[in-house]
């Protein structure tokens, strides 16, 4: 039994938060706690860019007759190699008959290395072949890995062609779409287009620049495919004693 101000109490002399005073005894009062504050909408950048563009696609073919056109290209490793840019790759790896994972090179960002990677599927059929990105994430330092969790990206190269007219063709459309999570100062208290309308303009100078440096390659790619074809001799001795009716 305590006093306290004149009041008795018969609780220890510690007083429980959550508590008032009464005269017999310490009575137990409910807490009411306000509305939480809600948490701001949290601001996502859409960066979008896109190119298309038409190539002259050459025809080959050997000897007999025999045509490669870049359909069996595409279909073959060395044609799949070449629209996974494999070159500009660290490594490479099969997970299914149509999907890759690549890791790209080692990159420098501030004091920390990053190294991007990428699951991709390739998709060829007789007169299209088409490449999605599946994901992208970073490894790295713990850093960089938590930024995963704000961004995420897409990409689509679509290609036809059309080997069947007087002026052959390659008609490309490439698009990139990358979301991002705006959280950190000062980009937080600025309109989402302050982060859109320079990120748009980046993105679009990449892509004009890379994607016909990609296709260039492609191109000569399947030049070196064709004609490689044309010289198997085991090709070229079946067919000539087809002709001569061996």
């Amino acid at each position: 039994m305590h006093q306290i101000c004149g009041l008795q109490c018969t609780t220890q002399a510690s007083v429980p938060f959550g508590c008032r005073f009464s005269r017999s005894k310490w009575k137990r009062t409910k807490v009411i706690q306000g509305p939480k504050a809600e948490s701001s909408e949290t601001k996502k950048a859409k960066l979008l860019a896109r190119k298309k563009e038409r190539i002259s696609l050459s025809s080959y073919s050997d000897q007999f007759g025999v045509s490669y056109p870049i359909a069996d290209f595409l279909n073959h490793r060395m044609g799949i190699e070449s629209m996974l840019n494999t070159r500009a790759l660290q490594r490479f790896e099969q997970l299914t008959p149509s999907t890759y994972r690549c890791y790209l090179q080692k990159i420098q960002l501030l004091n920390f290395e990053v190294a991007p990677i990428l699951d991709l599927s390739v998709t060829p059929t007789s007169d299209a072949c088409i490449v999605e990105m599946l994901s992208c994430k970073f490894e790295g330092s713990k850093i960089l890995e938590e930024q995963n969790k704000h961004f995420s990206a897409f990409m689509r190269n679509h290609i036809r062609w059309n080997e069947n007219c007087p002026e052959p063709f390659l008609d490309v459309d490439v698009e990139v779409t990358i979301l991002l999570q705006v959280y950190t100062m000062p980009f937080v208290m600025l309109p989402i287009s302050a982060v859109e309308t320079p990120g748009n303009l980046i993105m679009q100078a990449l892509v004009d620049r890379l994607v016909p440096l990609l296709f260039q390659q492609l191109i000569q790619d399947y030049q070196t495919w064709a004609e490689a074809q044309s010289r198997l001799p085991q090709k070229a001795s079946s067919l000539s004693q087809y002709k001569n009716g061996g």
